[in-house]
């Protein structure tokens, strides 16, 4: 089956790309497609994160393992596009570049039937230019989020100083190499 993808770059202009792709494509296939389609050089980091259906970030993966063990991390080359979506679960966040954090709001539109004669991945149709820069991002937390009630947080739990104004003996000197 053929997965028919609206890539949207998360800013105020309309900029999208349909991608097709077969369903059977890693998630770097897919990577790679949409690397091409929005005329990125291909040479940055990039991501894909699962999300739920209002677009909240859940689980990372990579493009690259950076696991403090080589193998312990699954990469984009490690799932397939049916691993992770279908009718069910259709959005998935990519970002590509984390300096810049360039990020795309991905969605499955429709899972089709190949047709004939036709070379998979493909770019269906483009829309908007892309923009010189990365669309700034506003990184803010939910009014609450950040509140302690006073009974959950003690001053006296982060003062790393005695009453002498001294750090306090945390065996730092014995476990000094």
């Amino acid at each position: 089956m053929i997965y028919k993808f609206r890539v949207i770059l998360d800013t105020e202009d309309d900029i999208f790309r349909d991608i097709a792709i077969d369903e059977e494509d890693t998630l770097e296939d897919f990577h790679n497609t949409i690397v091409n389609a929005f005329g990125f050089d291909g040479t940055e980091m990039a991501s894909f994160y699962t999300c739920d259906d209002a677009w909240n970030q859940e689980d990372e993966i990579p493009l690259f393992d950076t696991g403090d063990t080589p193998g312990e991390m699954r990469t984009m080359a490690d799932y397939r596009l049916t691993d992770l979506l279908d009718t069910d679960s259709t959005k998935i966040i990519y970002v590509y570049d984390f300096l810049n954090m360039w990020t795309f709001l991905t969605e499955l539109a429709a899972i089709e039937e190949p047709e004939t004669g036709e070379q998979y991945p493909a770019v269906l149709f483009a829309h908007g230019e892309m923009p010189a820069q990365a669309p700034d991002k506003n990184f803010e937390a939910d009014e609450n989020e950040f509140d302690f009630a006073d009974d959950d947080y003690d001053e006296d739990d982060l003062d790393m100083l005695d009453e002498g104004g001294n750090f306090e003996d945390y065996g730092f000197e014995e476990n000094w190499n």
